[in-house]
């Protein structure tokens, strides 16, 4: 069972997600400041929750400062940058560099940089708003560990996300992420729809490309960008549904570890991609082809490179 303590099961703590997205959601409304539910926190929250011994898990002082920060370069850029290659390229970059000096495991704290400058983001009050789930999220991960630490056997699966969430040792990948992005951004100015380079994406990339060698979906284009087109779906019919609430939010995500687990793939950012539409000004069905744009450009991107490029090797689970 998947990093799961004894004594709780993957169906319990996943249910204890759900209900932790709820609750950031409801504070969300009640403060009217919707950016308190920042998307991520339904895969860092996942994660954390589901696997208290995994690398996140074991990092709460980083689950806390990294989005911090890069919010904080992502809203300086969006107040003084229009949306286009040199801002998205700054911003990405600024991002990768605080993770890479803080050794930081929080890759999700890109798509916290990044999101002020999809959606037009400039107030000031964006980057501490985070600070309430990621608070929330950290102290609950250091008070299980102090208090009761969880007696986990770790399996195969377990070591392999452990080293996709781990920060990159090598630089190698960063060219082929520095064209990613590149294109990405084009593409977003071509069409018009900035979020073909929805955050969460970035963080795929990042992960895809930075640990090639382990890269769960690796093999799996296809239902990698299932996997974000339905859960985009979802997030999008919960609204429409049952509002931008607690209750909306909670569906959104209970919908996202369905589609993880019939798809039998662990791509935690791809939860965060169904609570997007959650925080953006008027969600439409053009955010799913906006998503399915984005999916094949970097699924597309990585098995080209990984074909061209010896020495990038790609082992399936």
């Amino acid at each position: 069972m998947r990093g799961v303590p004894r004594g709780m099961s993957a169906s319990l703590a996943e249910a204890l997600a759900v209900l932790y997205i709820g609750l950031i959601a409801a504070v969300a409304k009640a403060s009217g400041h919707a950016y308190v539910l920042f998307p991520e926190l339904a895969a860092l929250g996942h994660d954390v929750l589901k696997r208290p011994a995994g690398t996140w898990a074991r990092a709460p002082l980083m689950l806390v400062a990294t989005p911090l920060l890069t919010a904080v370069i992502g809203t300086l850029l969006a107040r003084h940058l229009p949306f286009g290659l040199l801002a998205v390229m700054l911003d990405v970059g600024f991002a990768v560099v605080v993770i890479a000096l803080l050794k930081s495991p929080i890759a999700p704290a890109i798509s916290a940089g990044l999101l002020p400058l999809v959606l037009g983001v400039r107030s000031w009050g964006y980057p501490p708003s985070l600070l309430i789930g990621t608070g929330l999220l950290a102290g609950i991960a250091a008070l299980r560990t102090r208090f009761a630490p969880p007696a986990v056997d770790p399996t195969p699966e377990d070591r392999v996300d452990d080293e996709v969430e781990s920060a990159p040792g090598k630089l190698a990948w960063l060219p082929v992420f520095v064209l990613f992005l590149a294109l990405s951004a084009l593409l977003s100015q071509v069409t018009g729809w900035r979020l073909v380079l929805f955050p969460p994406l970035v963080v795929i990339g990042f992960e895809a490309f930075a640990h090639a060698e382990v890269c769960p979906w690796a093999r799996r284009p296809v239902a990698l960008m299932l996997a974000c087109v339905l859960t985009a779906t979802a997030g999008l019919a919960s609204i429409a549904l049952l509002g931008a609430g607690p209750l909306g939010a909670m569906c959104s995500l209970l919908a996202g570890v369905i589609v993880l687990r019939v798809l039998d793939l662990h791509v935690p950012p791809a939860l965060a991609v169904g609570l997007l539409p959650f925080v953006m000004p008027h969600p439409s069905a053009r955010y799913a082809a906006a998503v399915l744009l984005g999916t094949a450009l970097e699924t597309g991107l990585f098995l080209l490179w990984r074909r061209l490029v010896p020495g990038v090797p790609a082992r399936a689970r």
